[in-house]
């Protein structure tokens, strides 16, 4: 096996390029790495420290949408995930900038992270932060998303693609967090998120997630 991923599950960003990798039917190895206390040769292959990191036999990369992209890229033959016209990449790369720009400051390090991690490092969480994250800044984002779904299955074209793994790493990462999307308001995401989260890929995933939470709150 020559692809080994580095990085912790938990993460939204690991989560979407094992995502990736399960939906391509691309075996790999998983090396934990977190974002805290990384091994110093951890950033020869990531220099910002960040997660994950990709090594291909002797190639490295960073970053998990350039990683993304490298894959899809090198392996034509599969079934692609970042549309196969110049519309279609540019709607679901700009999808997939979303999520990671847009919520992920939110879902991932406002309310995961403070509901999640901080405890962990016996720091207090920021309630502050979450329900401003919650109720002051998120809704528009839901609002946007819903109406770009409109009533289509996946985001472009009706074809499942990154923009839908993207979004959908990142309500997991929500509900990690203690919350659920809204499915009375924002019906068709909740749907779509619901469409996600039953594939094999994410099935395949999530129930290893869900013992490192109870593991870190102590439930386990």
């Amino acid at each position: 096996m020559s692809l080994i991923v580095y990085g912790a599950p938990l993460s939204p960003f690991v989560r979407k390029l094992r995502l990736f990798l399960a939906e391509k039917g691309l075996d790999y190895q998983l090396e934990i790495i977190t974002p805290f206390g990384q091994p110093e040769w951890y950033r020869e292959l990531s220099p910002l420290g960040r997660i994950p990191a990709l090594k291909d036999g002797d190639f490295t990369l960073a970053d998990s949408s350039v990683i993304c992209h490298y894959l899809e890229e090198k392996h034509p033959d599969l079934p692609p995930l970042y549309g196969s016209t110049p519309e279609q990449r540019a709607r679901i790369n700009w999808l997939e900038k979303y999520a990671d720009y847009e919520l992920a400051p939110l879902t991932t390090f406002a309310v995961f992270r403070n509901r999640v991690l901080k405890p962990t490092m016996q720091q207090p969480c920021d309630e502050t932060a979450v329900q401003s994250a919650l109720h002051d800044k998120l809704p528009s984002h839901f609002d946007y998303l819903e109406k770009t779904l409109g009533s289509a299955d996946y985001f472009v074209d009706n074809q499942l693609s990154m923009a839908d793994l993207a979004i959908s790493c990142q309500l997991i990462n929500l509900e990690h967090g203690g919350e659920h999307l809204d499915s009375q308001r924002w019906p068709q995401l909740a749907n779509l998120f619901a469409r996600v989260k039953a594939r094999p890929s994410v099935q395949a995933v999530l129930p290893g997630e869900l013992r490192t939470l109870a593991k870190l709150s102590g439930k386990a």
